[in-house]
C-alpha cells in the first residue's frame, strides 16, 4: 500500500482546519474520494501481481514511478506553481525518502508479490501504522498510552493469524510452513515504509506534502532507473500484453497520483487523524479485488486476522 506524506510547513501548504471543523461530518463527495483512494491502493496489489509475473521487478517499479513522476511534476506546477529549490538538508532528506519509501519499498513489494498471493500481501498493510507507532516510541520518544499499547498488541495478534494462516501453534514448531520468502519480503517492505514515515516528519517541517512527495518520487525513480538498466537485455517490450501496460499506467496514475491528491484533500479539509482512518479499507479492498480479479481464495484466517488487525489499528489511532 502507498500512503502519502501527511504534514507540512504552514508557509508552503494550506493551514490545518480549525479544531471545531474536526467535529463536522465529512462531506459526502470527500468521503467518496477517500474511499476511492483506498480502493486504488487496494488495486495496486492486483496490478503489482500482474507485473511481478510478467516483467523484472526493478523494471516494473521504474515504469510505475516514471509515470507518477511526470504527473506529480505537472500537479506541482498546477497547484503550487512549481517546485521549491532545495537546500542541502532538504536534498538529503528527500533522497532518503526516495531510497526508503520508493526504491526499497517497491523492490520488497514486487518481490513479495512474486512469491505470495496479492490478497495475503495486502493484509500486511495493516502492520504499517503499528510499526510506525512502535518506532516513534522507541526512536523519537513518543509516549504510547495504555489504549494504544492494547491496540498494538491486538493488531499484531491479528497479523499473526493472517501470517500463520490461523495455525499459531503449528508455526511455533515449524515456522517455515507459514513464513516464507514472500512474507519476509513484505515485512521488509513494511519496515522500509516505517523508516520512510519517520524521515518524512523531519522533511515535512520545511516542505509541503506535494513538494516532498514529488522530490522523493523523482529520487526513487532515479534509483529504480539505475537498477533497471541491468535488466534491459532481458526486456522485450514488444511482448508486453495489454494487461502489463494497463497495470503500469494504473500503478502510476491511479495507485500513486490520483489517490495521493484525494488523500491530500482529505487532510486539508478534515485533518490527518480523520483521513487516515480510511486507510483501514486498503487491505479489505486488496483481499476482495484479489478474489474477484485473480481468483485467489479468501481464507477464514484472512477474514478473522484482518478484522482483528483493523480493530487494533483503529484503537491505536483513536483519541
Amino acid at each position: 500500500m502507498e500512503t502519502p506524506l501527511t504534514h507540512a510547513d504552514t508557509s508552503q501548504a494550506p493551514p490545518p482546519p480549525p479544531a471545531a471543523n474536526t467535529q463536522l461530518p465529512i462531506p459526502p463527495l470527500l468521503a467518496l474520494k477517500l474511499v476511492l483512494a483506498a480502493l486504488f491502493w487496494g488495486g495496486t496489489f492486483i496490478a503489482g501481481k500482474v507485473l511481478a509475473q510478467s516483467i523484472p521487478l526493478m523494471t516494473a517499479a521504474f515504469g510505475r514511478f516514471l509515470i507518477a513522476s511526470a504527473l506529480l511534476v505537472w500537479i506541482s506546477y498546477k497547484i503550487e506553481r512549481g517546485l521549491p529549490r532545495l537546500n542541502r538538508q532538504q536534498t538529503l532528506g528527500t533522497a532518503l525518502l526516495g531510497l526508503t519509501g520508493i526504491f526499497l519499498y517497491n523492490i520488497f513489494f514486487f518481490g513479495a508479490l512474486s512469491h505470495i498471493p496479492a490478497g495475503r500481501t495486502a493484509l500486511f498493510v495493516s502492520l504499517s501504522p503499528i510499526t510506525t507507532a512502535l518506532a516513534a516510541a522507541l526512536f523519537m520518544g513518543e509516549r504510547l498510552g495504555t489504549k494504544r499499547w492494547i491496540g498494538i498488541v491486538t493488531a499484531l495478534f491479528g497479523a499473526a493469524i493472517v501470517i500463520t494462516r490461523g495455525d499459531l501453534a503449528g508455526t511455533v514448531h515449524d515456522i517455515g510452513q507459514s513464513v516464507g520468502l514472500g512474507e519476509i519480503l513484505m515485512t521488509c517492505a513494511v519496515i522500509a515504509w516505517t523508516v520512510y514515515t519517520l524521515i518524512s516528519r523531519k522533511v515535512l517541517t520545511s516542505l509541503s506534502p506535494i513538494a516532498a512527495t514529488t522530490y522523493s518520487t523523482l529520487w526513487g525513480t532515479l534509483f529504480l532507473g539505475i537498477g533497471a538498466i541491468g535488466q534491459l537485455d532481458s526486456l522485450d517490450a514488444a511482448s508486453f500484453t495489454w494487461q502489463v501496460w494497463v497495470s503500469i499506467f494504473y500503478l502510476g496514475a491511479f495507485g500513486t497520483v490520483a489517490a495521493f491528491v484525494w488523500y491530500y484533500q482529505g487532510i486539508r479539509a478534515v485533518g490527518p487523524s480523520r483521513t487516515i482512518i480510511f486507510n483501514n479499507l486498503v487491505p479489505v479492498f486488496g483481499v476482495l479485488l484479489s478474489a474477484l480479479l485473480l481468483g485467489e481464495p479468501i481464507l477464514m484466517s484472512m477474514l478473522l486476522g484482518g478484522a482483528i488487525s483493523v480493530a487494533g489499528v483503529l484503537l491505536v489511532n483513536s483519541k
